[in-house]
């Protein structure tokens, strides 16, 4: 089916080989679980094996040619990040093994007092909620949040109730995991300043799916990962304002963060370099910069005009299945390209593995977002989500399969 918006998908799809595999029974791979982790083009697995094939070394450490090949790659794919989201510049680009890691690496530098409060949201990936509960609880700050409304947007009615001149340190995330909300990040981003707090963005879901710009957005700092935008798993990126991050204290000790070191005590270097102790993950920055280039060929308005197409036809088709329940905004009004649904009183698990035997690939579950699901009353759900690889047909054959996993546990 050709939609407005939707990219070639034969011709991206031909750059994925794991797209052309086949399944048990011979199903072909119905990849619908890109929100998880996404796929990765031949350019990103390529770049990989030619880093370890011909130039692998150590980076900054080695005087010697391959050191110089591995360490110009490295800092070159932080160049390739920098602008892929137009960060404040290189030195605020810091490479984490995750997003998790980001996210924790600002809940334990930033300066919090007892008394002083952190805001985040209901709808957090619990990357987002735990690192904070724990800092709270050691500083004596307390942790306050937005609620969701029943249609699963966020709830700015308390917004000047919430963000004080308590406020220390605002942190959410742009894009759910769960809902699908594309959260009004600017609008908060202003709020947040206007009292003097910190803002944390957490676009793990929001980078991958449409152009992002740290600068003209305005945040202190943005944290995503490499594997939900075609690169590799083991790398995420904290993005920071570099005159902030010089402020900072370290967040874990090693090689290669130090200025000078005695026995007494050290000085650290600046950012990034203070914030990436011992060997970093230097081939995963490699594929990442390569992902990197294969979307920005592509280019992200393209992606994300792509993602919004193939998310309004996944909606209305679960929305012709019986019994079927969409969690979060169920209209294409600022949302992205996750849908967690509940179909009759079928267990997530139960629906995953029916639709798996079909070559269907989604997640039941959580979602690491229980706070979320708790919101809506129910313990797990289940999830589809697409990306530029996504064609009408994978998604017809999702609503199929919905129909089967009804007569299969004869709740039609």
């Amino acid at each position: 089916m050709n939609l407005p918006g939707l990219l070639d998908v034969e011709k991206i799809r031909a750059d994925f080989p794991i797209l052309e595999r086949r399944l048990a029974e011979g199903h072909p791979l119905i990849y619908l679980d890109s929100a998880n982790t996404s796929q990765k083009p031949q350019s990103v697995l390529d770049a990989m094996h030619e880093h370890y094939a011909v130039h692998n070394a150590n980076v900054a450490r080695a005087a010697h040619q391959l050191g110089e090949e591995a360490t110009a790659a490295y800092e070159g794919a932080r160049d390739k990040v920098a602008a892929f989201v137009n960060a404040y510049s290189r030195e605020g680009v810091i490479f984490t093994k995750n997003a998790s890691e980001a996210l924790n690496l600002v809940a334990n530098v930033v300066p919090l007092a007892p008394g002083d409060e952190v805001v985040i949201t209901e709808m957090e990936h619990h990357s987002n909620i735990v690192p904070w509960q724990l800092r709270c609880e050691r500083v004596g700050a307390t942790l306050r949040w937005f609620g969701i409304t029943d249609s699963g947007r966020l709830d700015l009615t308390n917004i000047d109730e919430l963000i004080t001149e308590r406020t220390k340190v605002v942190s959410l995330t742009w894009v759910s995991n769960m809902l699908g909300t594309i959260n009004p990040v600017a609008q908060i981003v202003d709020r947040a300043h206007a009292v003097g707090a910190l803002v944390c963005i957490d676009a793990s879901q929001a980078v991958p799916q449409f152009p992002v710009d740290v600068t003209a957005l305005g945040a202190d700092f943005l944290a995503f990962t490499g594997h939900k935008l075609c690169g590799p798993t083991g790398i995420g990126v904290l993005v920071g304002r570099p005159e902030l991050l010089a402020t900072l204290p370290p967040f874990l000790g090693g090689g290669e963060m130090i200025e000078i070191v005695r026995m007494e005590r050290s000085t650290f270097a600046g950012p990034p370099h203070r914030f990436e102790a011992g060997t970093p993950p230097i081939a995963q920055a490699v594929g990442l910069g390569a992902a990197i280039d294969y979307l920005s060929a592509i280019g992200m308005d393209a992606v994300a005009a792509h993602e919004q197409a193939i998310t309004a036809y996944a909606l209305q088709g679960l929305k012709s299945v019986p019994g079927l329940r969409i969690l979060g905004p169920a209209e294409m009004v600022d949302r992205g390209g996750a849908i967690s649904f509940e179909l009759d009183d079928l267990h997530p698990h139960d629906i995953g593995q029916v639709l798996d035997s079909r070559g269907i690939a989604v997640r039941g579950g959580h979602h690491c977002a229980r706070p979320a699901h708790a919101r809506f009353g129910v313990v797990a759900s289940t999830r589809a989500s697409f990306y530029l690889y996504t064609t009408t047909a994978e998604i017809d054959a999702l609503i199929e399969g919905l129909h089967a996993v009804k007569t299969f546990f004869r709740a039609a």
